[in-house]
């Protein structure tokens, strides 16, 4: 059975920073795609960030690129999403999720398992 769990989420004033992690078990992490995505309250679950199997190709959604960076240790069946310059709009539950392929994938129909969720807000 496949299990993601995500750690790391908290508070932090805007302007900082935080570092997502999500382990995975149950499946072999290193051959398949990993994503981030969040859900703010009162809205839809929105992409993030989606890294590849061997970490050599990254996609961001507009508003977080060149503040988020994904990257991932297939060693430790781990992905991370590393987060600089937080704005109050990066407030939301944060899910990592598991591809059914290899290649980047963008939207959520293409994620076929995913984490319980860690929650990040950012104050003003």
């Amino acid at each position: 059975q496949v299990q993601l769990v995500e750690s790391g989420g908290g508070l932090v004033q805007a302007g900082g920073s935080l570092r997502l992690s999500c382990a995975a078990s149950g499946r072999t992490f290193s051959n398949y795609a990993m994503g981030w995505f969040r859900q703010a309250p009162g809205k839809e679950r929105e992409f993030v960030a989606a890294i590849n199997w061997s970490g050599g190709t990254t996609y961001y959604a507009d508003s977080v690129k060149g503040r988020f960076t994904i990257s991932r240790d297939n060693a430790k069946n781990t992905v991370y999403l590393q987060m600089n310059s937080l704005k109050p709009e990066d407030t939301a539950v944060y899910y990592c999720a598991t591809t059914k392929g290899t290649f980047v994938r963008r939207y959520a129909y293409e994620y076929d398992y995913w984490g319980q969720g860690t929650q990040v807000t950012v104050s003003s």
